[in-house]
């Protein structure tokens, strides 16, 4: 399997117009694209990491949106977490759910979600090489704003990526973005500014995402990230 896992197992969450195949999705979005955004973070966020050279970095973007309403779950492969999780998302219970992780354990908690109904609001596959970073993103309306950011703080610090973003139920182009590296690595701060915008999702503003922790070194490997509603 490649490293990007056929983008979580072509067909666990996001509909695409553009050729993706990402099937079987639409149902999870379904009344989610057209609700209204609202002018502050509805829920304490249940942040899902499992360990890796990136995830201090999300977790920093995060804590910088959410601060004391972080809860954070490392996610592991035991069967105990895993009912766990499944139990909250069918409680009926209000949950929100962001997330880091890499592909084998994100397209298992991305089809729990889909198959207990939740709302999928993004989801990215993520790839660090050396002196670039790769990012391809499937989204809804709520996320509006976020690629532009996104590229607008890699570029701002120097980082080399490409970007390309689609968007549920629209019939826009796939937006592409890119930019070549002016220090000659890639940077963590990727990492960081997706958890700041997946915790920031929900509000009307969002504020210009942090740099990265002084401690982050750059990283290589493929991840993916999530926001779920249930």
């Amino acid at each position: 399997m490649s490293v990007n896992r056929r983008f979580v197992l072509k067909g666990l969450a996001l509909g695409s117009a553009a050729g993706l195949a990402l099937g079987g999705s639409a149902q999870a979005l379904a009344g989610f694209a057209t609700a209204p955004a609202s002018n502050t973070v509805a829920l304490p966020a249940w942040v899902l990491v499992n360990g890796g050279a990136a995830e201090a970095d999300f977790l920093h973007g995060a804590r910088a949106a959410l601060g004391a309403q972080v809860q954070v779950q490392r996610v592991g492969s035991d069967l105990a977490f895993m009912l766990d999780f499944e139990r909250q998302l069918r409680s009926g219970q209000p949950l929100r759910v962001i997330g880091l992780l890499d592909d084998a354990s994100a397209a298992l908690v991305v089809d729990m979600a889909r198959s207990a109904g939740a709302r999928v609001q993004w989801l990215g596959q993520h790839t660090a090489e050396a002196g670039l970073t790769r990012h391809r993103l499937l989204n809804t309306d709520i996320a509006e704003g976020c690629s532009r950011q996104l590229s607008r703080q890699l570029h701002a610090c120097g980082a080399g990526f490409s970007l390309s973003e689609e968007r549920q139920n629209s019939a826009a182009l796939p937006r592409q973005l890119a930019a070549t590296s002016r220090k000659g690595k890639q940077s963590g701060q990727w990492a960081s500014s997706v958890g700041y915008l997946l915790a920031s999702l929900g509000t009307r503003q969002l504020l210009s995402s942090p740099r990265a922790p002084a401690t982050s070194m750059p990283f290589t490997g493929s991840y993916v990230s999530f926001s779920i509603e249930a």
